[in-house]
């Protein structure tokens, strides 16, 4: 049964993350069109009608293009891309109004029909015609989906499109919208944060910030106010590392806008969901007493962010929001950590154990662990000793893993190790990577991409134990020169 909890969890991981990996290269494109919009609309900064012009065909052709192209690319690289964006602009024309979600349907389902052409043909096509082929096939195979797109596709997400919309309408006339971070707030901690963001709401906020001029649906998962006062109280009322940690945290998530870096301190004490619920809950009726929104998707969750994707007339019931989210969210977490029982495990106490089990000065103890035979234990050291690459790996690439990777890339800077260490997607892990470092609910995944890789999982992306002992273990096998 917990096999099979944790297969799903994997399944629903993965889904997510390519439903966000077809938004997240495109979010500095998002943000651009929000920037315009905020500066240039009649209720903007700077009302301007002549470069107010540039919002519309942007968010009407480019950026659904966009979507569509890196849809298709996910599934079948360039090729796909450009089958998909043809797609793409099927299903735009045949709708009156932005087919994001429409984008993400036939963008991959185009790349997917072109794949499996070529892959009908291969071996197939007589030496000298391969390019003929190639490109007429992708050609015609194209504007047959296009117009599938646009006679079919296009009005039926049309309609999907108005339905959610009546729902989500239905949800804030009767105050029920807040009712949205109970299933938010837990699966932002199953690292589903930026899927649930980038890959559903998103599609939904845009098309209703397009029409209104803001949408509130934007600040459902980046309010950085619950994880802000799940910190805050674990700086005052925590114990040990997690104690010593939180404060850096809070700068990390709160200006930086790297949510995943307060999923451990939950997860180190799960009762702690309830914080993070009650805090969205509060911020989001906040938010929706207000009339509060933000022009575009705000990301990374940074409040500066935040603050720029903010309409002119909408800054006090953004900041509004955010205070109560943080307040309640630490008012429930001080109740939880002050009753707790000094016997609860900590992050400090949790490193120590497995320092203890792992043997750190050693890295026998950790392969005898893990392997039973000693050719894989040789396998193991052989691997570590010929370390070119490691790779910190997060959902989206972009937040928690530039994080870690950086601190990781100092440490092995100083130990004086040629060791390449970047910071990737799962979905988006290369061949090459001997090393591969994530998070402990993401290291399955990992494992699936890259069997043969050296995985090491992490609990909280600030504790340096788990970087020190890779390190260490690294340089005692280091070959001498």
């Amino acid at each position: 049964m917990e096999q099979t909890q944790s297969n799903l969890k994997v399944k629903v991981q993965q889904f997510g993350s390519f439903l966000s990996g077809m938004i997240m290269p495109n979010i500095g494109a998002f943000i651009a069109w929000g920037i315009l919009t905020a500066l240039f609309i009649p209720t903007g900064w700077f009302p301007n009608e002549q470069l107010n012009e540039i919002t519309g065909p942007t968010i009407t052709y480019l950026l659904p293009i966009l979507i569509g192209f890196t849809g298709g690319r996910l599934v079948y690289d360039i090729r796909g891309g450009v089958v998909g964006a043809m797609v793409t602009m099927g299903v735009i024309t045949g709708a009156e109004i932005p087919m994001f979600l429409g984008a993400m349907i036939v963008g991959p389902a185009g790349a997917y029909c072109i794949k499996k052409f070529d892959e009908l043909v291969d071996g197939k096509i007589k030496p000298g015609f391969e390019m003929l082929v190639n490109n007429f096939s992708s050609g015609i195979l194209a504007s047959i989906l296009a117009i599938i797109a646009y006679l079919i596709v296009g009005p039926a997400v049309e309609t999907l499109n108005n339905v959610l919309a009546t729902g989500v309408g239905f949800l804030v006339e009767n105050s029920l919208l807040p009712l949205a971070s109970i299933f938010v707030e837990p699966a932002k901690v199953l690292f589903l944060n930026n899927a649930i963001n980038h890959g559903v709401i998103s599609p939904i906020a845009i098309e209703q910030a397009a029409e209104t001029g803001r949408s509130v649906l934007f600040l459902l998962e980046s309010n950085p106010g619950p994880g802000l006062g799940i910190l805050l109280a674990y700086t005052i009322f925590g114990r040990g590392s997690a104690k010593q940690t939180a404060p850096g945290a809070i700068i990390i998530h709160f200006l930086g806008g790297i949510h995943e870096i307060y999923f451990p301190y939950i997860l180190m004490k799960p009762i702690l969901i309830l914080s993070a619920i009650g805090g969205g809950m509060a911020g989001v009726m906040t938010f929706s007493l207000f009339n509060a929104g933000l022009v575009a998707p705000a990301s990374p969750g940074s409040i500066f962010a935040i603050l720029a994707m903010t309409p002119r007339d909408g800054y006090v019931g953004v900041f509004a929001g955010i205070i109560v989210a943080t307040a309640v969210s630490f008012a429930i977490s001080a109740v939880v950590l002050k009753t707790s029982k000094v016997t609860d495990t900590t992050i400090e106490a949790a490193s120590e154990k497995a320092s203890a089990l792992k043997g750190r000065k050693t890295i026998t103890p950790e392969v005898q662990t893990n392997f039973s035979t000693a050719e894989k234990m040789s396998d193991t050291v052989e691997t570590l000793a010929n370390t070119k690459k490691i790779i910190f790996a997060c959902d989206a690439g972009m937040g928690s893993s530039a994080m870690g990777a950086s601190v990781l890339r100092n440490k092995v800077k100083k130990a004086g190790l040629p060791i390449e260490v970047v910071n990737s997607a799962i979905a988006q892990l290369p061949d090459d990577a001997d090393i591969v470092v994530t998070h402990k609910d993401l290291t399955t995944r990992a494992k699936e991409k890259l069997p043969k890789a050296y995985h090491v999982s992490v609990d909280n992306f600030l504790s340096s134990d788990k970087y020190d002992e890779l390190v260490e273990k690294l340089t005692i096998v280091k070959p001498s020169v």
